[in-house]
């Protein structure tokens, strides 16, 4: 096991920074949470300083409030960009961020957002290490409130390899501790995915039986969306040296009840 460490998570309350957060003081590490409920803010910068004294990794969870490319990507390289220069001049010796399988090809939207992090991340004095990740389980109910409209659901056309917060925040966590930097070109950024390949729809589908909830699902395609042939044609699926791990979103809509 590697030695105690002192942490920071960016986003610690959030969807996957709570479990980061979790885990690493299991494993006997000082966590410093990062938020903007505990006084924290990676916008404005206000308490980062403070935060990040004495800290040797930083994991980057920290999400957009918005889900739309132009405020997602200034949210995305603001943080990044404060979390590199304040981090720096504290002596952090890693940033961890976690990202998206495939956006390598995303040319708008949320995607592209998300790539202008990486680069912002990569860009900074201190090392990055980036892990590609699929869309979370938690995605499914999100989406399905998003595309409500009078008892019908409205879901993208999407092939995908869903994958568990708790699985993506373990796997961050062991790169907050790598011992080693791992590679920073787009070809050796490691991936994690769930077990198998879903169909955005029929696990929708699952979730409403699963609450008993009568809405009806149905699959939609946007040829207009530019992310549309990424969604549909496997561009979000991993490669094949990705790390697939459980529950598989049956096993979760079980365990989380």
């Amino acid at each position: 096991m590697p030695a105690a460490m002192k942490i920071a998570v960016a986003g610690a309350t959030g969807r996957v920074g709570r479990h980061v957060v979790e885990i690493l003081e299991v494993r006997g590490h000082q966590v410093v949470p990062i938020a903007r409920s505990v006084g924290v803010d990676v916008i404005t910068a206000e308490g980062l300083a403070a935060a990040l004294d004495g800290v040797e990794a930083v994991v980057d969870c920290a999400t957009s409030p918005s889900p739309e490319e132009q405020p997602a990507t200034a949210f995305f390289t603001t943080a990044a960009e404060n979390l590199q220069q304040v981090g720096s001049r504290a002596g952090v010796r890693c940033i961890v961020v976690v990202s998206i399988i495939g956006i390598d090809r995303s040319t708008a939207g949320y995607g592209a957002a998300k790539r202008a992090h990486e680069r912002a991340a990569l860009a900074g004095p201190v090392p990055a290490r980036i892990l590609r990740a699929a869309q979370f389980h938690e995605l499914v109910p999100q989406l399905m409130e998003w595309g409500r409209q009078n008892g019908t659901v409205y879901v993208p056309r999407m092939r995908t390899q869903l994958v568990a917060a708790r699985t993506v925040a373990e796997a961050l966590a062991d790169l907050a501790t790598a011992p080693e930097p791992a590679g920073t070109s787009e070809a050796t950024f490691p991936e994690i995915a769930g077990p198998r390949e879903e169909n955005l729809a029929a696990m929708a589908s699952l979730y409403a039986s699963q609450l008993a909830d009568p809405v009806e699902v149905r699959e939609v395609s946007s040829p207009d969306d530019p992310q549309t042939p990424i969604y549909e044609d496997g561009g979000l699926l991993p490669g094949p040296d990705a790390t697939l791990a459980g529950p598989t979103f049956e096993e979760w809509l079980r365990e989380t009840g």
